[in-house]
């Protein structure tokens, strides 16, 4: 019983990661919304609302170009933060689906 509490107070620790640009979503305002309005466990406000991505024709290739400042301005080498989204983005929900097979 203790090892299923500390894991659900490290799982309850950890913020949520927008699963189009892998923002850490750490507050309710920062999720987007479904199209009943309710909270979208998957995706930020940035990505997403009312059900919907808010750049329905963004690339994985767009969604890293559009990233790479945030992560500059906290202070990343660009080519570090150019490397790990290149890395990270392929296994997030949204660039999965894009890229499955038909």
């Amino acid at each position: 019983m203790t090892q299923l509490n500390e894991t659900a107070n490290e799982s309850a620790a950890q913020p949520h990661f927008c699963q189009s640009c892998s923002m850490p979503m750490t507050g309710t305002a920062q999720y987007g919304t479904e199209q009943d309005g309710s909270s979208s466990p998957d995706y930020c406000s940035y990505c997403y609302e009312e059900g919907s991505f808010r750049e329905p024709e963004q690339t994985m290739e767009g969604m890293i170009r559009q990233c790479v400042p945030y992560m500059v301005e906290e202070g990343m080498e660009e080519s570090k933060a150019r490397s790990l989204l290149s890395q990270h983005l392929p296994q997030l929900k949204r660039w999965k689906a894009a890229s499955a097979p038909l």
